[in-house]
C-alpha cells in the first residue's frame, strides 16, 4: 500500500485556487491523499477523503481549538505518514494537534507568508513570533516563498530543516487561454470609453489587501482613470460606500468574484495593488506575465517581484499619493511604462508552473521518504 498524506489548509478556496495541481500529481505518483479544511466536502482531484474542520479567521477562535482536537484524533486513526499545511492559520492549529505524539506523520509547512513584519505592531509580532517558535521542533520541512520571510526562518530557526521555492507555481497557459478575442468589446460592455486609463486589482476585500488606498488614490487622478476591483470578501460593501462618498463611483468598477481573469488583465493598462503584506502575490505575477506595468505597495512579496523602476513602482504601504503619483507616471511617461511592462514580463517568466512544480514535488517528496517521526 502506498504512503498516506493529509493536506490541510484554512479553507477549501485556498486548495482549489493553488494546489489542483499538485493533489494530482501526488496521487498520479501512487499516494493516498486525504485533505483537510473548512468550507464543503465537495471533491477535489486527487483527494480521497475530505474531513471538514471548524477553521475560524480570528486565530483564539474556540473552533481553531476544536479543530486541532479534531485532527489529531483523525491523525492518530489514518497513520499518516507526511502532512503538508498551507495557510498561517491551519499551520498553527495543525502542528499543535501533533506536538507531544510518541509517534507522528512528517509535517511540512509552506508558508505563504507570515502575516507580520517589520512594521507591525510589536505585540503582534511578538505573539505570531511565538507560536511559530513553538511549533518549529514539529515542523520537519519549512518552505517560504518571500525573501524576508526566508530570512526570519533561519534566523529564528523556524523549522528543523528551511528550503525555499519562487512560490508554488502560476499556471500562465491558462490564464493565456482565457483572454478575451476581443478586448474592445468587454471593455464597452463595461462601459468603459476607449480614452480611459484603466486600472485593475484582483484580490479579496480585505483590511490586509487594502482596497480603500487605492479608492483614495483614484480620487487623487484625473477623472479618466478607471479602476476595476474584482472579487468578493467581508469589505465589499464598506468599499462601494467609500466610493460613493470620494465621489468617485462611476469610475469605480466592483464584477464581483471573476474567474477569467485573463480577459480582464487584457483590457487594463495598468495593475495596482495596495496590500499590506504578501506571500508571492498571483495577481500582481498575473499582470505582469500579460505585459502590465505593476504599482503596487512596497511590502514583502512585491518586493520580491518588483525592482523598482524597473519591472514596476513601489510606494510606502498605505500612502495613497504616493500611489497616485506612481500610478500619474505611468500615464504620462507610456514609454517608460511599456520598458517596465516588458521586464516584468521576462522576470516573472521563472515563476511559471512548469518550472516551479518541480522544484516543490521534490521537496514534498525528500519528506515522504523518510519513515515517521519518533519522539525522543
Amino acid at each position: 500500500m502506498g504512503k498516506k498524506i493529509l493536506f490541510v489548509a484554512s479553507g477549501r478556496g485556498h486548495i482549489m485556487s493553488f494546489h489542483c495541481p499538485y493533489l494530482k500529481a501526488l496521487a498520479e505518483s501512487g499516494y493516498t491523499v486525504h485533505g483537510a479544511w473548512s468550507g464543503t466536502a465537495d471533491a477535489v482531484p486527487g483527494v480521497d477523503k475530505v474531513h471538514i474542520l471548524p477553521f475560524e479567521k480570528k486565530m483564539t477562535a474556540p473552533g481553531n481549538f476544536r479543530a486541532a482536537y479534531i485532527l489529531r484524533k483523525i491523525i492518530k486513526k489514518e497513520r499518516y505518514d507526511a502532512i503538508i499545511v498551507h495557510t498561517s492559520l491551519a499551520a498553527f492549529f495543525t502542528r499543535l494537534a501533533v506536538m507531544a505524539m510518541k509517534s507522528r506523520p512528517a509535517v511540512v509547512n509552506m508558508v505563504h507568508g507570515y502575516l507580520f513584519d517589520d512594521q507591525s505592531s510589536t505585540l503582534k509580532k511578538k505573539v505570531l513570533l511565538a507560536a511559530e517558535k513553538l511549533t518549529a521542533s514539529v515542523t520537519d520541512l519549512l518552505i517560504t516563498m518571500n525573501e524576508w520571510d526566508r530570512q526570519l526562518a533561519e534566523r529564528e530557526k523556524l523549522g528543523v530543516k528551511i528550503a525555499h521555492v519562487p512560490g508554488i507555481g502560476v499556471d500562465f497557459a491558462r490564464l493565456d487561454s482565457q483572454k478575451a478575442a476581443d478586448g474592445a468589446e468587454l471593455r464597452s460592455r463595461l462601459g468603459i470609453d476607449e480614452s480611459a486609463f484603466v486600472l485593475i486589482y484582483p484580490a479579496e476585500f480585505s483590511a490586509r489587501k487594502s482596497q480603500s488606498v487605492l479608492l483614495r488614490a483614484l480620487a487623487e487622478l484625473d477623472d479618466d482613470t478607471m479602476l476595476i476591483l474584482p472579487g468578493n470578501g467581508a469589505l465589499l460593501g464598506a468599499c462601494k460606500d467609500l466610493a460613493e462618498e470620494l465621489g468617485i463611483g462611476r469610475r469605480v468598477i466592483f464584477p464581483g468574484y471573476v474567474s477569467d481573469m485573463g480577459a480582464w488583465y487584457q483590457i487594463a493598462d495598468a495593475a495596482i495593488s495596495a496590500s499590506r503584506s504578501e506571500g508571492l502575490p498571483f495577481n500582481i505575477m498575473e499582470a505582469m506575465h500579460s505585459g502590465l506595468p505593476v504599482v503596487a505597495s512596497a511590502v514583502k512579496g512585491h518586493e520580491d517581484l518588483i525592482d523598482h523602476m524597473e519591472s514596476g513602482l513601489l510606494y510606502p504601504y498605505g500612502d495613497h499619493k504616493a500611489c497616485a503619483e506612481n500610478i500619474r507616471f505611468l500615464k504620462d511617461n507610456p514609454a517608460d511604462a511599456a520598458r517596465m511592462a516588458a521586464q516584468g514580463m521576462d522576470s516573472v517568466a521563472q515563476y511559471e508552473l512548469e518550472r516551479v512544480m518541480p522544484q516543490v514535488m521534490a521537496l514534498y517528496e525528500s519528506v515522504l521518504e523518510k519513515e515517521t517521526v519518533t519522539a525522543k
